[in-house]
Parts: C-alpha cells; sequence; structure tokens
C-alpha cells in the first residue's frame, strides 16, 4: 500500500521535494541512495560503451601517469610503471606455458606487491586467477587449487607458504608449482624457482591481442567462498564482475588523488575485489600492510596522507582498544567502507576517530546485488525502502522463513511472503532472466541449485538467496541479524560447519560432531562450537583434548577453529536423523544452562580446558579472542 501512496505522491502535479520529505521522512536517505545509483549506473554505461576490461584501464594509467604511486609497502613506492614492468615480465614468463586465454592460473601469495603484479601479468594474458586463501592447509588447500582446474600454482614468498603447499606434495595432481623469493638450488626437485624465471623476462609489454578471445563473460578470476556446505567453493569472478567490483568504492566518491590504507587480504572480495580493483579503476594510491596492526593504524594514515580506509567490524573494535593517540585526530581520513560495523560501537568510533563518513555495505562474493548505507545511520548495513525495491535494477527483498529448514515459508499459492517493518527476514534478489542459468560457483549443479529459490513471487521467477538474516525498522533500515543454514562469519571470514565437523570427525576417537556458531558478548560474529559425541561414551580426558588442538592447528584455517566443545553423550537429531543445530546454538557456551561439560581453546595453554565460572567469567569480559 505505501508503495503505491509513494508513486502516486511521484506522480502528483507539481509535488515537491518538499512535500515528499513531510509524508515520507526517510524520504532524504533514498534520495542519498538514488543519487550514488545514478552514478554507479552512469559508469556502467561508460564501461559497456568503451569494452574495457580492468586490466585495459590499469595499462591506461601508466601511459597517463607512469611515475606515479600505485603501491606503498612497508615504506617503499611501487610506481605504475615499476609494477606494469613486473606484470610485463609475468606475463612473458606464463606466455611460454602455452596456456589460452580462459584457463586458470593458482597464486597463493601474501598481501605485498607481488601480488599485485602477478595477478595483473595474468590478467594480461587472459588468463583466469584461482586466488587461495594462504591460511589454508592440507586438504582444503589441495581441493581449492585442484577444484579451480589450474594448469599451474604459483606460490608467494615465505616459508609458511611452501611448508603448507609441501606438505601437500603429491595432491595436485602433477600441475607445475613455482615458487616465488626461492633460486633453483634452494628448492627441492620437483618445485621450480618463479624469481629465475623472473629475471631472464623481458618486461615489453604484451600486445593485447592475446587476449582478444575474452568476452564480458570469460572468468577473470575465481574467489572463494565457504559456501553452504563442504571445502571451500571458487566463485565465478567474470570479466564484467570483475569492473562491476571496481565501481563499488565510487559509493565514497573515489578518485584517483585519494590514498587507500589496505589490510585486508586481498584474496578476498573486499580487499581485492572492491579496495585493489577500486584502486585501478580510479588510478588511485593504495597503501599496502602485509597484516592488519592496531599499533600502526593511525600512524600509517598520518605519514601516507590516507584519505579512504577499508575495513570489517573487528578492526575497529582492536583500535578501540589501543590508548587514545594525537594520530587517531590528526589524519586525513575522509570515509571509511566496510562491512561488520555493529552498532554497539558505531557512535563510539565516530566520536573517538572523527572520520565524517562510515559508509557501510552488504554483499556476498557469489551474489547478485549489493546494499549500503551512506546516512551514518548505526549498524544498518543499507535500506530496503518500497521507492528504492521499485525503482532499483535488482528487485531486493526479505521474506519470511523457517529458522529449522533454513527455506523460505511458502503462502497457500506456494509464494513467498514479504515481511512487514518491524520483522526479520531472509534476503533475496532477483536474477535476471538471461542470467538465470549462469553458474555462481565452479563446482557441482547442486551447489549452485542451492543458491536460487524459484517460484518466488510468480511461476518461472528465481532469486538469488544469500542465506542471511536483516530486520527491517520502520524507517526502511536494513541491519544484519544472523546468517543460517551452514556457514557462520568469525573473523571477518566465512566458516562452514561441513567443513570443519569432517575434519573433527577424521580423529579416530570423534564418533559425530555438530558445528555451529555462537555469540560473545563484545564481540563481532559468530565464534565457532563443536557439539561432539565419542565412541564408546569416552570422556575428553586431557589426552585427547590435546589431540583435537593439534588436530584442529594442523587443519583448519585459525578462524574456522572452534573455540567452544560441549561432551554430548547423544548427538542432537531431527526425526529425519538430521544434526539439529537450533537449541544448541540457544545454549551455548552459558555453564548455567549447559548440563554437558564444556571446553574452551585456550591460547596461553594451547589447549582445550574445562569451563568453570571463571573461565567464564573470562571469556565474558575478554575483549580480544
Amino acid at each position: 500500500m505505501l508503495d503505491k501512496v509513494v508513486y502516486g505522491v511521484a506522480g502528483a502535479a507539481g509535488a515537491s521535494i518538499v512535500a515528499w520529505r513531510t509524508m515520507f521522512p526517510w524520504i532524504n536517505h533514498d534520495l542519498k541512495i538514488m543519487k550514488a545509483g545514478r552514478r554507479l549506473r552512469r559508469e556502467l554505461d561508460k564501461d559497456f560503451e568503451s569494452g574495457e576490461f580492468l586490466i585495459d584501464r590499469f595499462e591506461k594509467h601508466v601511459l597517463e601517469h607512469p611515475k606515479k604511486p600505485f603501491i606503498i609497502f612497508e615504506g617503499n613506492v611501487f610506481t605504475y610503471e615499476y609494477i606494469d614492468q613486473q606484470a610485463n615480465k609475468v606475463a612473458n614468463v606464463v606466455k611460454r606455458w602455452g596456456l589460452s586465454a580462459g584457463e586458470t592460473v593458482a597464486m597463493m601469495i601474501y598481501n605485498e606487491p607481488a601480488f599485485v603484479w602477478t595477478f595483473l601479468g595474468l590478467q594480461k594474458m587472459g588468463i583466469a586467477t584461482a586466488l587461495i586463501n594462504f591460511n589454508l592447509r592440507q586438504k582444503q588447500l589441495s581441493h581449492s587449487v585442484n577444484v579451480s582446474e589450474a594448469k599451474a600454482f604459483i606460490v608467494g614468498p615465505g616459508a609458511e607458504l611452501f611448508d603448507a603447499v609441501h606438505a601437500e606434495e603429491g595432491e595436485f595432481g602433477g600441475m607445475p608449482i613455482y615458487i616465488q623469493g626461492c633460486s633453483p638450488n634452494q628448492l627441492p626437485s620437483g618445485y621450480i624457482s618463479f624469481d629465475d624465471l623472473m629475471a631472464a623476462a623481458s618486461p615489453a609489454g604484451v600486445d593485447a591481442s592475446v587476449r582478444a578471445a575474452l568476452t564480458p563473460m570469460s572468468p577473470a578470476c575465481y574467489i572463494y567462498t565457504s559456501g553452504t556446505t563442504g571445502l571451500p567453493k571458487p566463485v565465478f569472478i567474470r570479466e564484467t564482475r570483475l569492473t562491476g567490483l571496481s565501481r563499488g568504492f565510487l559509493l565514497v566518491d573515489f578518485k584517483e588523488d585519494d590514498v587507500l590504507y589496505m589490510t585486508l587480504p586481498l584474496y578476498h572480495s573486499a580487499g581485492g575485489g572492491l579496495g585493489f580493483y577500486g584502486s585501478i579503476r580510479a588510478g588511485a594510491t593504495m597503501v599496502l600492510r602485509r597484516k592488519f596492526s592496531a599499533s600502526h593504524f593511525f600512524e600509517d594514515c598520518c605519514r601516507y596522507r590516507v584519505t579512504i580506509i577499508q575495513y570489517i567490524g573487528e578492526l575497529f573494535r582492536y583500535l578501540l582498544s589501543r590508548p587514545e593517540s594525537p594520530e587517531e585526530k590528526n589524519h586525513q581520513i575522509r570515509a571509511a567502507f566496510g562491512n561488520g560495523l555493529r552498532r554497539d560501537i558505531w557512535e563510539q568510533v565516530q566520536a573517538r576517530f572523527r572520520i565524517p563518513l562510515i559508509a557501510e555495505f552488504f554483499g556476498a562474493t557469489e551474489g547478485n546485488t549489493m546494499l549500503f548505507n551512506l546516512s551514518n545511520k548505526p549498524g544498518a548495513i543499507g535500506r530496503l525502502s518500497p521507492l528504492l525495491k521499485r525503482l532499483g535494477p535488482t528487485y531486493q527483498t526479505l521474506v519470511k522463513y523457517d529458522i529449522a529448514t533454513a527455506e523460505p515459508i511458502r503462502d497457500s499459492n506456494g509464494h513467498c511472503i514479504e515481511i512487514k517493518p518491524g520483522e526479520k527476514g531472509m534476503f533475496i534478489a532477483a536474477i535476471a532472466p538471461e542470467l538465470e542459468e549462469v553458474n555462481f560457483y565452479k563446482a557441482s549443479q547442486e551447489a549452485n541449485e542451492k543458491k536460487r529459490v524459484r517460484n518466488v513471487f510468480k511461476k518461472g521467477d528465481s532469486y538469488f538467496n544469500f542465506g542471511d538474516i536483516f530486520y527491517l525498522d520502520r524507517d526502511y533500515f536494513v541491519y544484519f541479524v544472523d546468517r543460517i543454514g551452514d556457514t557462520f562469519r568469525w573473523k571477518g571470514e566465512n566458516v562452514s560447519t561441513t567443513e570443519v565437523a569432517n575434519i573433527l570427525t577424521s580423529l579416530d576417537f570423534i564418533h559425530d560432531a555438530n558445528v555451529f556458531g555462537v555469540t560473545i558478548p563484545g564481540q563481532d560474529g559468530r565464534a565457532g562450537m563443536a557439539a561432539l559425541t565419542l565412541y564408546d561414551d569416552k570422556p575428553l580426558t586431557p589426552e585427547l583434548l590435546r589431540k583435537i588442538w593439534t588436530h584442529c592447528e594442523e587443519n583448519l584455517a585459525t578462524y574456522a577453529r572452534p573455540m567452544f566443545l560441549r561432551l554430548q553423550k547423544e548427538a542432537t537429531l531431527t526425526a529425519t536423523f538430521k544434526q539439529r543445530k537450533v537449541e544448541l546454538v540457544k545454549e551455548g557456551f552459558d555453564i548455567n544452562l549447559v548440563d554437558d561439560p564444556l571446553y574452551f581453546a585456550d591460547q596461553v595453554t594451547k589447549c582445550y580446558i574445562p569451563i568453570k565460572q571463571d573461565t567464564y567469567s573470562r571469556i565474558l569480559t575478554t575483549s580480544k579472542l
């Protein structure tokens, strides 16, 4: 009904903005979104008309301002010209491998300039890049490389990266593995020194004709997500999507004279897709750090005259825990762009760090739309007003859902039911008819189909299911509530419950593992918890607890390791013998609600320890976990 009223006002002769604002006080927020949306649309039209890919934009910047700083890393300045020369060397090395445009090469490199020029060198050749998370180990690592169908694997400098790959020797299907940062005599047989090849390679550019076969739908790279089940899945980032990601920072008016501070991993769609690709698009400068450091954050921002920062929620919580410093108020930061900043610290961040605009967004690597909050509204991730839903390029909405099945609730006609303001719902977005059968993942058809909801509001339509629950307030601001299904988010990463459970049950004394995420007061996201049942009803002895710790340390990325364990005599199952998590999530690790033995991953003793009253109190009051 309200959307009809809005259109009535819009169509009334002589209706003014003043009248709109009087009748609909939330319209100002919509106008900001609509203005930003128009700019994005104009840039989209320009990209379509030019036919340019992101690598073309980079090479244009090299010609226009070769001596301009592109990457600043550990006090060293790397110009557009220098990065281009290194990328040309990579391209000339890869040219000898006999690969065709559209084929894939995997790369696993830390946040450093080598990541940038290796990626760009592969782009020059039209080679799709599988961006491997450098935290992965053992089966997660070999699976991620192999599922991409990569023809070669480039591993960045660093003993830890080499050791991770070497531990899986023989699991990569015989593909050639190239190691950066090592000479040939430093490597065991079976590995190839990439540095040796780079030293002999020419810095001369490769002609754009080598990638002439590329189309907007060609894969540019693969960014991994845990998806809904199983091991990491490579998401298709096609050339058109790569360019689309680079436009994200236009929401904060990102221009060539801006300086972006980047501490997020470049293999992610946030740090890489928005930040790195956005810097290329704008022709801007990116200050790159190997990893986030709270103690150096504002010091760096002042030293390099940073104007825009990118964040995830945990980042600001760590900064707030630091003693106040002059740098945190004397910076030139005009905007912070990111996701996961919780409402409970939002105003504290604004007041203490004096950042004029905090632009929160919501998106998914494999998703087909994006929400954003440009109103400095604490905690909001975007807007879903009747006006924006109808006028936006993609119809996106919230529908009622069944928390037990993680499926939408249907009405008597079999259609989904949209929620009203003041309610929570599952976020879905319409898939364009011409893209209905285009895959999101380079994986099984079953995995792709799980992300679709069909026959949503009419027969034959198709919507993308983000797997997230949002709350819609009376002014049509949207707030993140929870993830549903088989993933949860912790430390800025998506964790697959199935993957963690499979790792745990590979121990010969664990019969079953039900993995889920639980909230901790004062912490962002959900920490991992596993309800375990053991063979022969064994107790969890100190020896077994240490085995679980060691096993998780060796086989799971840090963020995926369960922080809590619960020992059950019998698994919590549904009538159809599926794992039931609703009650377990509700009870969490609360010793006042749970009679079963509970354990905590103690970083001091490097072992799981029983949760007693003092441990429970410490968990609830500790700022860093």
